[in-house]
């Protein structure tokens, strides 16, 4: 039974090998520093955080997010060390919240390695705090012991880390949330749980490894005592949380590996509150009511059940939603969380046991009696052997749920929209020009390696809450080869064209524009659909003047947006004025660029989104390496592509490295020639 601790109240712990699970309704940083017997930090190699999360005995999450698993093991603990302190932290300079007291307070409970909890803290009472000492557990007399302790900063990981006597604790705490800054800019934002997709019978239905096929299991993956874990099938996400971004931030994308950079999205992580999820009674059915409305929200369609023994085939539209659109991108976010947990889970279990092999064998060879002859011997082949049958155990529950999702895989993507379609599907050849906007949009697929036939669509919400970024920079290719950098550059301006007609096609005729920037003209040959498809706009700026015409236009509605905002005089904007949103492709990028128009082109990748004026680069980063550091905010605040395919990508709830594939239009088709047409003759008649 779970301790429930309160502040200052200790507790024994008859386990050294733990997890300590963090459970937030906002991203927050989790990290551990390590005391010696007065309390004291030795130094930075005695803090555990996102830019060095594995000290001996500890390790913590990668990321910013909402759920955190720090994995701890007492006996490797370094015998200096009397104290471990287990801190939460607010990220510095994100869109969140500045202090703990403007979110639900958050928990901290200390598990076995099998899940069974042994102590819970909930931090309450904490109000203009931004970091916090959560759980201390302390070493007392041979034993180890945690004792809740909730003590707060105002000055946040700063004033924390001069608390514990650490030099330097400005610098430190300032890498600190630059490694964090850097983990958002790559990881996709998930969307937010809501009350009426708080679970998935499907989700539900899968096993966790036993204590002996796993050993800690790693952040993000879900808590076996808790089989409803908190569901990202929300409407926001990686785009909106600007998250893959995020499906997107837990927690993470704009888009869905926003965002793991968090692919930033639209239905992709963001915001729906956490208080309103209804409580249900154990084994009574799930309230589906929401505060804000008079209606419940429809639960998912119902499937027949099946027989006893069989698993109910999966079906397009598995998740909840008002609409099939919404019940399919919060299906295929769920997808994403659970290949990306069941993941986690396989790779724990694995690691788990080449630690354990590891430590049978020191154990046993610490003899030196034991090194040579038979009994050596025979101590390598068990532990082996036990090593091997702990893998096949995690690998087959990794197996049958492999086949599961991709079952899954098989009917969902036929099922999707032309807005979440591949450009093979059949879906586009009774494309028409839709009435109203979709919620999300597919920028390309991702996977894992274990599982590379299984692709998940990468979705972000609309509209864009942050810029796209397609490197067209030195990439490497699957084999250790690297692409013709001639070759990559024309790639990447077709995987740009390629977004921009999705763009044109999934918004009604008349709501959305696109604007080119190609100073030198080399992007003519890829620009070349736009071109001859009528777009607006679509004729590329060449040259200086051009670039700074653009541009000047594009700041210039910026500005009257924001003001005409700010003001709450958006009736006095200029009748002329184009409503539309705008999309502003850029090749080639500083090439053609003075600095009045890399500040243009830096401001609207900050201000733009806000007034509907959308950024979407084609651009190798080291061209502007002249530029030092000036341009950093900029790179960070896209969300990277790549034209090939690329592991760059984390999950906002584990942090695995996805590999993106750009949703690029199959070799010879004309399907571009046919949406453009249709654009084309639905603009006409709009005008």
């Amino acid at each position: 039974m779970t301790a429930e601790l309160v502040r200052g109240q200790n507790h024994p712990l008859s386990q050294v090998r733990l997890e300590i699970r963090v459970s937030a309704d906002a991203p927050v940083v989790a990290g551990a520093t390590l005391s010696d017997e007065n309390g004291r930090a030795r130094g930075v190699e005695w803090v555990a955080h996102p830019g060095a999360p594995a000290l001996p005995g500890l390790e913590v999450s990668r990321q910013a997010a909402a759920d955190h698993r720090l994995a701890v093991d007492l006996a490797a603990m370094p015998e200096a060390v009397h104290r471990v302190n287990v801190l939460l932290a607010l990220p510095a300079g994100a869109d969140g919240p500045a202090r703990f007291g403007l979110v639900p307070a958050p928990s901290v409970t200390v598990t076995g390695l099998d899940g069974t909890g042994i102590a819970r803290f909930t931090l309450t009472g904490l109000d203009a705090e931004s970091a916090v000492v959560a759980l201390e557990l302390y070493r007392r007399q041979g034993a180890w012991k945690v004792r809740a302790v909730g003590q707060g900063y105002a000055g946040g990981l700063a004033s924390l880390f001069t608390d514990q006597g650490l030099p330097q604790a400005a610098e430190l705490a300032g890498s600190i949330h630059e490694a964090v800054a850097r983990g958002l800019a790559r990881s996709i934002p998930a969307p937010a749980p809501r009350a009426a997709d708080a679970d998935r019978s499907r989700s539900t239905a899968r096993s966790t490894p036993g204590p002996d096929q796993a050993g800690p299991a790693p952040q993000g993956t879900p808590d076996p005592v808790s089989p409803h874990p908190a569901s990202p099938y929300g409407a926001q996400s990686p785009c909106n949380s600007q998250v893959p971004g995020g499906p997107g931030q837990s927690g993470t994308p704009g888009g869905m590996p926003g965002g793991p950079e968090q692919p930033s999205c639209p239905g992709g992580a963001e915001t729906a509150d956490a208080s309103a999820v209804a409580s249900t009674p154990a084994g009574g059915p799930i309230d589906y009511t929401h505060p804000n409305r008079r209606h419940a929200t429809p639960p998912p369609p119902q499937e027949p059940p099946a027989p006893p023994g069989e698993t109910a085939p999966p079906f397009a539209g598995d998740a909840a939603g008002w609409s099939m659109e919404e019940r399919l991108y919060n299906q295929v976010w769920g997808m994403f969380e659970d290949l990306a947990r069941t993941m986690a889970a396989y790779r724990s279990a694995v690691d788990f046991a080449e630690s354990r092999m590891e430590k049978e064998l020191d154990q046993v060879l610490s003899d030196l009696r034991n090194r040579l002859g038979s009994s050596g011997d025979a101590a390598r082949e068990g532990a082996s052997a036990k090593r091997a049958r702990l893998v096949e155990q995690a690998r087959a529950v990794l197996d049958r749920d492999l086949a599961q999702l991709a079952a899954e895989s098989e009917v969902v993507e036929p099922a999707l929209p032309p807005a979440y379609a591949r450009w093979d599907n059949p879906v586009w050849h009774g494309y028409h020009v839709p009435t109203e906007p979709p919620m999300a949009l597919r920028l390309g697929d991702l996977h894992l390696p274990e599982s590379a036939p299984l692709r998940i669509p990468m979705l972000v919400r609309l509209p864009l809450e942050r810029g796209l970024w397609i490197d067209s920079g030195t990439t490497t290719a699957p084999d250790g080869s690297f692409f013709d950098p001639g070759e990559l550059r024309h790639l990447a301006m077709e995987a740009a064209v390629a977004l921009a007609v999705r763009l044109l096609a999934v918004h009604p005729a008349g709501e959305f524009d696109v604007h080119v920037i190609d100073p030198a003209g080399s992007g003519a040959s890829a620009l070349g659909p736009l071109a001859r498809g009528g777009v607006p706009g679509a004729l590329p700026a060449t040259g200086a003047a051009g670039v700074a015409d653009v541009l000047g236009r594009l700041t210039q509605r910026v500005d009257l947006l924001q003001m005409a905002l700010r003001s709450g005089a958006t009736d006095s904007l200029p009748p002329g004025l184009d409503t539309a949103q705008q999309l502003l492709i850029v090749n080639d990028f500083p090439h053609g660029f003075d600095d009045r128009a890399v500040n243009q082109l830096r401001y609207l990748a900050d201000e733009g989104p806000s007034a509907s004026v959308h950024l979407l680069m084609v651009a190798d980063r080291e061209d502007a390496a002249a530029y030092g550091p000036l341009l950093d905010p900029l790179w960070r605040s896209l969300m990277r592509l790549t034209p090939v395919p690329d592991d760059h990508l984390a999950d906002p709830w584990v942090g695995h490295a996805w590999t993106y594939e750009p949703s690029l239009v199959p070799p010879g088709s004309e399907v571009l020639h046919h949406v453009l047409a249709q654009v084309s003759a639905a603009r006409t008649k709009h005008t």
